[in-house]
This record gives structure tokens, sequence and C-alpha cells, in this order.
């Protein structure tokens, strides 16, 4: 399925109300059908004790990512719920930090997404499983 510009004009309406979105400047790099590539900017006061990005913070990238992902496929107004995440750090990060997320299958029920987060020279700092349940 293509997302057509009226969809992915809805999609960018429906995020852009969302507080977290303009509190941590998340910002929608690319949507296609299954897939959804966000980008949160470096900010020293999102670091966490070791003076890098807050895991936590780059968690609620990844949802967010996973989030699009499932709403190209559900449509715009879908509604969804995160029903569980896991994470693997694998590197701390000091820059931008960019989430891919894909659709691994999109079920009747649950649909769950990997999520690949990555800095601003490309190195993979994490790898993100996150399920999202329709709802009716």
């Amino acid at each position: 399925m293509n997302q057509s510009n009226n969809e992915y004009g809805q999609m960018l309406e429906r995020f852009a109300e969302i507080p977290i979105m303009k509190t941590l400047s998340l910002e929608m790099v690319s949507v296609n059908a299954g897939e959804a590539t966000m980008r949160m900017p470096y900010r020293r006061e999102h670091d966490g004790v070791f003076e890098t990005l807050h895991g936590g913070l780059m968690m609620t990238l990844a949802d967010t990512a996973a989030c699009v992902a499932v709403l190209t496929l559900a449509g715009p107004e879908a509604r969804i719920t995160t029903t569980d995440m896991n994470i693997r750090f694998l590197k701390g990060c000091r820059t931008d930090c960019t989430a891919v997320a894909k659709v691994i299958k999109f079920g009747r029920t649950l649909s769950p997404v990997e999520v690949r987060l990555q800095d601003a020279e490309g190195a993979l700092l994490a790898i993100a499983q996150v399920t999202y349940m329709r709802l009716k």
C-alpha cells in the first residue's frame, strides 16, 4: 500500500499535536507503508548519568517511530497502543539519534515492529522490538 498524500498529511497533522513530539523536537524523516524513520536532535539536557542520551528517551523515540510505522498500515485515525517493548542498547549516543522502524507483521490484532536506532554517523546504537495492539 502506498501512503497517499492525504493520509501522509493527516499523519503529520496528528503527530504535530502530540506534546512529546514538541518536547523532544522529534522529526519525521520518512514514512512509507509499514515503515517510518524519525530523528531526535541531541541536546545535552537529555543526557543520563553517563553523559550520553538517556536510554528512556531512546525508547520513547523507538516507540514513537514504531507507532507511525503501524499507522501507515492501519490508517492515520486508527486507535492503537503499545503492549510490550524491549530494547538492547549497544552503544552510547552523543549525536542526533535516528530510529528506523519496520513492521514485522501487520496482524489483525497485534503488530510487532523492529526498530534500529543509529547515531548521526549511522553507527548502530540499539535494537528494539515494539508490539502494538489495534483497539476497536
